[in-house]
Order: structure tokens, then sequence, then C-alpha cells
């Protein structure tokens, strides 16, 4: 598949609106755009395949379920595994598992991005001090935004912009070399792996928040998948439904 240069920059531009600090977008969207299943729909649309940017991002979320930022500090980036991952599945028309693989080597670039971005404000901060020494309001709002965020969007649309659409002909063209052989089979294994280790994380937060009675619950909801084989549509809403049940159990005993 052939990537124009208007689409890698959009693709660019799905991950800097998503990134941590981006003010274009509330707290709420800007999150949800970071995560791999709304930026990998987003990519799909921009690439005209939004089914599998949707299947794609979905497998790549599953790995970041339990992933926190706190105080500032990343350890991977689920933004650029979500965009970059899905762009480069979609363009070499590779399987969601190996997308998942390829997707968290290039996560933990994002925080080289993170750190190139953070050092280059330094000079931004240094701006500001001068300014807010002559008490200039309006100087200060402009300096803490427009030319941080400038900065902060080339270095987060070229780079990303470039590996879709340069870097897609090597991925294809490796993908293609290594058909048939072992090391295929291995990435998918893996791919399949990885997003089986972010359910467990998650369920580690949760069970030791929750105690027992969660271990019920999950026993539940793995009976009605496996054994009455009921769909996760329709699993998710008798989760909704005991949930709304327990709140109002909670509720009468305080």
């Amino acid at each position: 598949m052939e990537v124009t240069i208007v689409q890698a920059l959009l693709i660019g531009l799905v991950y800097y609106l998503g990134a941590n600090g981006t003010p274009w977008l509330t707290v709420n969207m800007g999150w949800a755009l970071r995560r791999p299943l709304i930026s990998g729909i987003m990519v799909g649309l921009i690439l005209g395949d939004p089914v599998k940017g949707c299947i794609v991002g979905a497998a790549i979320n599953v790995t970041y379920l339990a992933q926190i930022t706190a105080g500032g500090a990343q350890t991977m980036d689920e933004g650029l595994a979500g965009t970059v991952g899905t762009a480069l599945a979609i363009i070499s028309n590779t399987s969601a598992g190996v997308a998942v693989t390829l997707a968290v080597p290039i996560s933990l670039l994002g925080n080289l991005l993170w750190m190139v971005y953070m050092t280059g404000d330094i000079f931004i901060v240094h701006r500001m001090d001068k300014v807010a020494a002559s008490g200039d309001i309006k100087k200060i709002i402009f300096y803490n935004i427009v030319p941080s965020q400038i900065f902060k969007c080339i270095i987060y649309t070229i780079p990303v912009a470039i590996v879709v659409f340069s870097g897609s002909g090597a991925v294809t063209n490796m993908l293609n070399a290594l058909q048939g052989t072992p090391v295929i089979d291995v990435l998918s294994t893996i791919g399949t792996i990885l997003p089986a280790l972010g359910i467990a994380m998650n369920f580690k937060a949760i069970l030791s928040n929750t105690g027992a009675k969660a271990y019920l619950y999950m026993l539940l909801g793995f009976i009605l998948s496996i054994y009455l084989n009921l769909p996760m549509v329709v699993i998710g809403v008798v989760a909704v439904i005991l949930a709304l049940l327990q709140k109002d159990d909670n509720v009468q005993a305080v």
C-alpha cells in the first residue's frame, strides 16, 4: 500500500494531539486519543481501512491496559505504539499479532521524543523567566503555549510522518522476506502473549484493591465466555448490571 505525504502527516498529527501536555483537546479527549484503540481507528480512517485500524488498535491496546504515567514519567508511549504500529500493520498488510510485537519497541522510542521535548522546553522556560520579571501576563501565556506547542508539534509529527512514509517500504519488504520462516511465527506468538500480560497486570491491580470478591466476578465471566459461549457484548452488559447492583447495595449499607 502506498502512503501519501498528506496521510503520513495526518498520522503524525494524530500522535501529537493525543500526546501528554497537548492543550488543544480536553484532558479526557487527549487521553482517549492516546489509547491505541482510538488512535488505531483514526489511523485506519486516514489510510482508508478503519475496520483493520480498529482490530489492530484493539490488539495493541490490550498490552497497555495497566499502563500508568505518574509524575510526568512514562515507561512506554502507547500513543506512538498505536499510531505507528497500526499504520505499519495496514501498510504492510500484516496481522494484528505481528503488529503488537512491532508496537512494543516502537513505544519505547516514544520516551526519547518525550525527553527531547522536555529538554528543548528548558530554553522556553528561561525565556519565560525573563518575561515574568517584566510582569507581562500576556507574554507569559504566549510563551507557555505557542512556542512550546510549535516545538512539540514538529518533533512529534515529523518523525512519525517520516517513519510512516519512508519506512513502509522497508517494513513491507522485510515482512515479505520473512514469509514462510519461523520468524513470523515467533512474532505472532509474542504478539499474542503481550496482550495476555497486559490483562494480567490489569487483573493484579484490580484484585489488589477489591479483595476476594473480584475472583468470583472473574470466574463468572470465564464461565459465561467459555462454557456458555456468550458474546463479549452480552458479558459486558451483565457486568454493568452487576456493577450497578453492587453500587446500590453499597449505598443502602451506608
